[in-house]
Parts: C-alpha cells; structure tokens; sequence
C-alpha cells in the first residue's frame, strides 16, 4: 500500500520526540508525549516534503523492519565491545594503538544507505569514516587497530547486509564484496602474533 510520506515522516518525528523529552513511561505521559510529537512533527514534515519521495511502501517498509532490527542489534553489540576495545588500548601501558586507513568498497548505493553506514561507521569508537569515494562507491575508514584491517570491514560488512534488505537495494547480501585496499600495505603475521591485543587474531 502506498501512502503519501510526508505524514508518516510526522508520525516518525513524533515517536522521537517522545525519547527525546524523556517521557515518565506511563500510558498516559507517552500518549501526552506522542500527541505533543505529532503537533511539532506533522508541520514540520510538511513543510520539508521535498526532501523525500511523494509516496511510500508502506508494506515495504513493514517487511524492513526485521532486518532494521538485526541491524540494530548487531550495531549495539560492535559498539559496546567497540567501547571496551578502545577503553583497553587507551589505558594499557604500551598502547596498543596502530593506525590504519582501508578502502572499504559498497554494495549499498542509494545515498541514505551509504549515510547510514558511515555514520555507524563513525559513531563505533576507534574507527571514523574520512570520505565516500563517489567513482568506486567506496569509504575511507580510519581504525586505531590497523594490525587486522579485515576485522575493521567485517562489521561494516554485516550492517551492510541488513542495509541492503532495509532500502531495497539492487545487490544482494548473497553477493560477495569487493576487497578491501589497505594504505600501508600488507602487514608482517609473525610481528602481529608477536604484539597481540584485544580483538585482535
């Protein structure tokens, strides 16, 4: 079923007004919150219609919403590890730390999926997205533990498969990535295995 966006787009906003004002989690106060959301919300999205598309699949979206929740979830889980990760480098005597920058191609094309990943790219401590190469549809990605570059792209590569069912992309979670191009070159095993750390092989 296909529904004019702008309204749904309100409703959205007022969902997040209700986390944003901090509610007391009681029928009535989320209902206030969720009324109050709507009033700010709904013109807000009208005003700005012309920033998304006219009409929205409304089944499609439903349908999303299993793989928006994995992506959640496997979002919360490298963020949380992410946090103890970087929390042991920094306060470890030797500090662990060796920077690395890698090319991470995309199956993910439209541009609200690419945004989506840089950004949880860049929320997750100890890695940042730098740019969006527009030519290879790829990202600069710089990561604090540059000893396994692989480990840097796995998350990003399974937010990238729930991303590709969430916004109805072209490619396939089935489909195999392009490899990743690492700056420094390839790294000497022998001096990894010697160095060890947290997350690392």
């Amino acid at each position: 079923m296909r529904v004019r966006t702008w309204p749904v787009v309100g409703v959205v906003f007022a969902v997040l007004w209700v986390f944003v004002v901090g509610q007391p989690l009681t029928p009535i106060s989320l209902l206030r919150g969720f009324l109050s959301g709507l009033i700010v919300g709904l013109p807000i999205a009208y005003v700005f219609r012309r920033l998304y598309g006219r009409r929205l699949d409304l089944g499609r979206g439903v349908r999303a919403l299993p793989y928006a929740g994995l992506y959640l979830g496997a979002f919360t889980r490298e963020l949380l590890w992410a946090n103890v990760d970087v929390a042991y480098r920094v306060l470890s005597p030797g500090m662990p730390i060796e920077p690395e920058v890698i090319l991470v191609p995309l199956r993910v094309e439209s541009d609200v999926a690419v945004t989506v990943i840089a950004n949880s790219i860049t929320i997750t401590p100890g890695t940042v997205s730098l740019d969006y190469d527009d030519e290879t549809n790829a990202l600069y990605v710089h990561g604090v533990n540059g000893r396994n570059p692989e480990a840097i792209a796995e998350p990003i590569r399974t937010w990238e498969d729930y991303a590709l069912e969430i916004f109805a992309e072209d490619a396939s979670p089935d489909d195999e990535p392009r490899p990743i191009v690492v700056s420094g070159g390839e790294r000497d095993s022998t001096a990894d295995r010697q160095r060890g750390g947290v997350g690392d092989d």
